[in-house]
């Protein structure tokens, strides 16, 4: 069996290739404004004040620093042995049994007892590998094509305060927004901006740092994304691992196998563990938002005034430059776009 490593596919997947995707414009046209410069129908805009709604996509999974791209690295692996995954989920069976000589002789049993459920594997865990690496598969999707929903306030005289107010995945295609509102995450506000307008029509946006609870976002991505993709009756992770594990068949099997205990013992140690399982990849989640992941951003892009009323209506084509920092360690960032509509 191919050795593949919880810890890159479940979540992050990076060491994949990157795939570039051009954020989606917010007024559902094709990210340039449905018009070429030549269309006649546009010109260049005298001012950039005004509230708009911008949309940026980056991939974060090419060059994500230091232990927010290793985020799960302490998660037993469970596909990467030769037995798994059904040694995977003996561990966890065996890491819920009490302290004494049972748990000891049980655990002793492991490498015979995972080859025993191995030759069991489709009564076991008929779809575990499948579900596994799809649900790495759709995480890694969100990572390299991760979407914020932004809202940019220009002043007069060209100062700026951007707020992000939410997310935006796509996976296989299919885009869904989520308001951190919903989900009782704090916008993060990013006050000090400059916004410069010259008369070509190139828009800048000044440096500035934005800051992001990545344990946060990555809960909202796996439970409201990816989950409902890969298993649609499925509510949280331990829901998954327990549609795709038989408990019942690993209670009577692994009873088989050692000849003590009973089945409903063991049945109860496989429900607890994979619950156990699911638990310590949030943990892990969470211990990532100690430090925040930091997006340092500098961004350049075209104006246009659709109306020819001088004002800026539709921010197209931009790009963002920068770095990816969490805690000490940093990084390029791989790719950044942005779109962006008068509100």
């Amino acid at each position: 069996m191919k050795r593949i490593s919880l810890s890159s596919t479940l979540l992050l997947a990076l060491g994949a290739s990157a795939a570039g995707c051009a954020a989606s414009s917010p007024d559902g046209d094709d990210g340039n404004g449905g018009t070429g410069s030549g269309s006649g129908s546009e010109t260049i805009p005298l001012t950039a004040e005004g509230r708009y709604g911008m949309i940026s996509t980056f991939d974060i999974a090419t060059n994500m620093p230091g232990t927010a791209g290793q985020v799960i690295n302490q998660i037993i692996d469970a596909t990467d042995s030769p037995d798994d995954p059904t040694h995977w989920i003996l561990d966890q069976l065996v890491a819920q049994l009490p302290t004494g000589s049972f748990k000891n002789t049980v655990q002793g049993a492991i490498p015979f007892v995972s080859g025993y459920l191995n030759d069991r594997l489709l009564d076991v865990a008929p779809d575990f590998l499948l579900t596994i690496r799809e649900l790495g598969n759709d995480f890694g999707q969100v990572a390299r094509n991760f979407g914020t929903l932004e809202m940019l306030e220009v002043g007069p005289t060209g100062q700026a305060t951007k707020t992000v107010t939410g997310l935006k995945f796509i996976v296989d295609q299919v885009e869904i927004d989520y308001a951190f509102k919903d989900y009782a995450v704090a916008d993060v506000a990013v006050a000090g901006l400059t916004v410069g307008l010259d008369n070509t029509g190139r828009i800048s946006i000044s440096e500035h740092k934005v800051p992001l609870s990545y344990g946060k976002v990555m809960r909202i991505a796996l439970d409201e994304m990816v989950i409902p993709l890969v298993d649609p009756s499925a509510v949280t992770l331990e829901d998954v691992l327990k549609h795709v594990v038989n408990c019942h068949a690993v209670g009577q099997y692994v009873y088989e196998a050692v000849g003590i205990g009973s089945p409903s013992t063991f049945e109860s140690a496989c429900n607890g563990g994979l619950k156990a399982g699911a638990n310590a990849i949030y943990a892990q989640m969470a211990k990532v938002d100690t430090v925040a992941l930091e997006f340092g951003l500098t961004g350049v892009a075209k104006g246009v005034d659709k109306n020819h009323d001088g004002k800026l209506d539709q921010i197209q084509t931009g790009a963002w430059a920068g770095t990816l920092a969490y805690g000490s360690a940093s990084a390029p960032l791989a790719h950044g776009t942005f779109v962006g509509q008068r509100q």
